[in-house]
């Protein structure tokens, strides 16, 4: 049985030849994704990918493409929500002030 980790690495080599067939900045941004599978949380989509079985390895690793989106999703709406509340503020304090 491979380790959890070789399922991943396995399962990302199998979609070398769908990334020589994109466009380069395709390509590129294809490959940083799958770079941070394995790096950013390896251990914990390993396990993950373990817990689904080999067998679905190509539906976990979407899984994992997919939350690492909405992760990104969500600390971009943060990020948004922090710069519009000292603007929110210095409206109402001007607002009041009139």
């Amino acid at each position: 049985m491979l380790d959890d980790r070789d399922v991943l690495s396995k399962e990302i080599e199998c979609w070398e030849s769908f990334r020589y067939g994109l466009r380069e900045e395709n390509r590129l941004l294809f490959t940083k994704m799958l770079k941070e599978c394995q790096k950013q949380e390896g251990v914990q989509f390993a396990n993950a990918l373990n817990a689904k079985g080999e067998s679905f390895a190509a539906e976990s690793l979407f899984m994992v493409l997919v939350l690492q989106q909405q992760r990104m999703i969500n600390r971009l709406i943060d990020n948004l929500s922090d710069m519009k509340n000292p603007v929110e503020q210095n409206e109402q304090q001007v607002y009041h002030t009139h």
